[in-house]
């Protein structure tokens, strides 16, 4: 493997943050194929997996992958388990392009999407996600990761009580999932989309199994209220991580602002101080790099070690960033 330095990346005590590799010309002959990339990952998947668990995420850039199906072919070279999108929880509205690929998000482009753990705000999430930039936009669009365990390590230094209060208590979220997709919500996937469901009795039955409560609303949306799930998690290294989706929630879900108990509170049902989110956000930063995508850029990303949203952009040129979540 070639690690490459790019611009303000990170470092921590265990390394640089993400991780960039691209191909060594002496594993390669001449131009690199997608056979020949699919034999090199598999030929070195230990050692990728050790850099992964240090790192939380790895770039790999350089390699030939073009579009949905070479995407698709050098993702399943890793040998993980599929996560498809259908099988999910995910209440943002996507586009399948195979059935392990599909869109990052269908929000506008000016919307902007912020830190979290893929469906930490479900009882059931990924272990891992892939994503590959199709095209990057003209302006903005970066992905930003976030350190999880980095932001837990600062929010026990510099709120002790609140952390021990995630760690004791977890968190409850409450979601709206309206009656039909709404593409102009980055939260916008239907009940019967998001459960995989046909029926409200369907729904109800697959919400008792979760563990959820719930209430049907007048318009016929669904307000779903989450089992306590763990706010922090401790992981087979050793590190804690603060696997949330609360800086999404409380910045970017509809209404929550003015009212953050309405999405999210601990488990105990008591109100998460606010002044305890703005803690969050703004340590979050310090831990946060931008990654500007490049064409043909894949990123793998430790779903319990990194956080990752997107940024606005503009521009004529569309952003098209793909995804594959696995086990």
């Amino acid at each position: 493997m070639r690690i490459q330095s790019i611009d303000k990346q990170l470092t921590f005590d265990d390394g640089v943050f993400p991780i960039v590799i691209t191909p060594n010309a002496s594993a390669f002959t001449q131009q690199v194929s997608l056979d020949q990339a699919i034999v090199w990952v598999k030929s070195h998947i230990q050692d990728i997996e050790l850099e992964l668990a240090s790192a939380g995420a790895i770039v790999f850039r350089g390699f030939p992958v073009t579009d949905a199906d070479t995407f698709d072919a050098f993702s399943a070279a890793f040998g993980y388990p599929s996560f498809t999108y259908q099988e999910s929880l995910s209440n943002a509205v996507r586009i399948n392009y195979t059935e392990r690929v599909f869109t990052a998000n269908e929000a506008p482009k000016d919307v902007e999407i912020y830190l979290h753990h893929e469906m930490a705000q479900t009882p059931i999430s990924p272990d891992k996600l892939f994503f590959f930039c199709k095209s990057s936009a003209d302006q903005g669009g970066a992905t930003p990761l976030c350190r999880s365990d980095q932001l837990y390590l600062a929010l026990e230094a510099a709120a002790p009580a609140l952390a021990n209060d995630f760690s004791q208590k977890g968190v409850i979220y409450t979601t709206h999932m309206p009656a039909q997709d709404d593409p102009e919500s980055g939260q916008g996937r239907s009940w019967k989309s998001t459960l995989s469901v046909n029926t409200v009795e369907e729904a109800e039955g697959k919400l008792s199994e979760l563990g959820y409560n719930w209430n049907w609303l007048d318009d016929g949306s669904l307000q779903a209220i989450t089992p306590t799930l763990d706010a922090v998690r401790t992981l087979s290294n050793g590190k804690k991580v603060f696997y949330n989706q609360l800086i999404a929630a409380y910045l970017g879900w509809k209404g929550v602002r003015d009212n953050p108990s309405s999405a999210i509170t601990f488990g105990d049902g008591s109100d998460i101080p606010v002044e305890g989110l703005s803690l969050i956000i703004d340590l979050a930063k310090e831990f946060t790099f931008d990654l500007e995508w490049q064409d043909g850029d894949v990123a793998l990303v430790d779903n319990k070690m990194a956080m990752h949203g997107r940024r606005p952009y503009s521009g004529e040129r569309k952003r098209q960033v793909l995804v594959a979540l696995v086990a």
